[in-house]
């Protein structure tokens, strides 16, 4: 028997991802039309055995999160438990606190991810290697390359090229370590945990002796990072290993890397889901490459839609309307021949006639099929590092105007165009 454990954090995490996070938890923004969870899911959901999913966070319990853990429980025919911490305890620390929960059931092995990566969740082949590979209670890191530059801002693994065990592991280093990057997805074994209590038994010795020099450190012993405290440890032991996937792996850390994700997503509904894809039909707008639209959309035959565009629920949009490399969520309204390229339109929003709203993309170097998406900071040398344009909630754009590389906070209406500005 088999379980998942996804890692969703919590409130005071995915700072980046604002304004898009004030209104919806981080993990249940829409990626290619569905939460971003869900991919996750579906996929656990497909592996044989596969009995239950865990959702570890310190979101607050919201009608939101219950509401979406309903739905995907009778979608996928599969139980689905939220646990929340009392803390953000790292990702060692929140599987450790809640072993009880993951072991009951004896599961042979189980599934760690974190959920802000987009991934095509190769969980069968990970299955597979993980029984050629080492000794039956040995441990898989998910991998991929990366080019050396970008490799640096991600967890390093060195591997022996013969046996993929990970003789050496570097959580960001400052310089070139190797250019297979950890992603953030793990097959353990109960015996993991074994490993994770020696790190809390010493955690807990440091912090007596702590105390004495000076007080408060209760809760520290419970926050244990994986990567940093877990696996450069293990490392070259001949207990961990790491399978590298050739297929697609993105994060999605900053909302720009959400459209880039969505992008990905996209492209595999080729093989997994061609009916989320929309095509050109009489009478129906015309699309050009991939195109997620929600059945509840309202559409003018006359709107040129894609590529890698998706639209959410009750969305309305006018005659003449261009939108590329976007994501449109639910309740928006784009009137006639307005024009959106590379942006994410929040929810209940309005863009005016003829009114145009464009961002730079953030994309990965088309030409280099190892890069990354790189998590921009959001100013440098001082100036708003070009990005994509974010509108948050229940924005109005008036007719007429351009946003260029901006990012509207909530419930703003603007009255004139405007570039490179966060507009609070």
């Amino acid at each position: 028997m088999l379980k998942a454990v996804i890692l969703i954090g919590g409130p005071q995490k995915g700072t980046r991802f604002r304004p898009l996070s004030f209104e919806v938890p981080k993990p249940l923004f829409p990626v290619a039309g569905v939460p971003m969870l869900q991919h996750h899911i579906e996929a656990c959901a497909k592996v044989p055995n596969m009995k239950e999913i865990l959702l570890v966070g310190f979101y607050q319990p919201n009608e939101e999160l219950t509401r979406f853990i309903c739905s995907a429980q009778q979608e996928f025919k599969i139980l689905i438990r939220y646990l929340q911490e009392f803390a953000a305890l790292g990702t060692g620390g929140g599987i450790y606190h809640f072993r009880d929960q993951i072991l009951s059931g004896g599961p042979e092995a189980f599934f760690i991810m974190n959920a802000d990566v987009c991934s095509e969740f190769p969980l069968p082949e990970m299955l597979n290697f993980q029984k050629e590979h080492g000794e039956p209670s040995s441990f898989v890191i998910m991998g991929t390359t990366a080019n050396r530059k970008q490799s640096m801002n991600y967890g390093c693994i060195v591997e022996n090229q013969q046996t993929n065990e990970v003789l050496h592991y570097v959580e960001k280093p400052s310089t070139f370590v190797s250019d297979i990057i950890n992603c953030g997805i793990y097959l353990f074994t109960p015996e993991i945990f074994q490993h994770i209590g020696a790190v809390f038994q010493k955690n807990q010795q440091d912090m007596l002796l702590d105390e004495q020099t000076n007080g408060n450190g209760w809760h520290r012993a419970e926050a244990i990072r994986l990567e940093q405290d877990i696996f450069t440890a293990l490392a070259g032991q001949g207990k961990l290993y790491v399978y590298k996937t050739p297929a697609f792996w993105s994060q999605i850390k900053s909302a720009g890397s959400a459209i880039y994700a969505s992008r990905l997503y996209l492209n595999q509904y080729h093989k997994t889901h061609p009916e989320r894809l929309a095509t050109t039909e009489d009478g129906g707008p015309r699309i050009s490459g991939n195109v997620y639209i929600h059945p509840t959309a309202n559409i003018d035959p006359t709107a040129v839609l894609g590529p890698n565009v998706s639209i959410g629920t009750g969305v309305t949009i006018g005659a003449g309307v261009r939108v590329r490399e976007s994501v449109i969520l639910h309740g928006a309204t784009l009137q006639d021949h307005s024009c959106v390229l590379n942006c994410i339109v929040g929810w209940d929003s309005t863009i005016g006639k003829w009114a145009r709203v464009e961002g730079t993309p953030s994309d990965p170097n088309p030409n280099d099929p190892y890069a990354k998406i790189d998590s921009e900071t959001l100013f440098r040398d001082g100036k708003l590092t070009p990005s994509i344009t974010i509108l948050g909630c229940n924005v109005t754009i008036p007719s007429e105007v351009i946003i260029l590389n901006s990012i509207v906070l909530p419930h703003k209406d603007l009255n004139r165009s405007f570039k490179n500005q966060i507009i609070l």
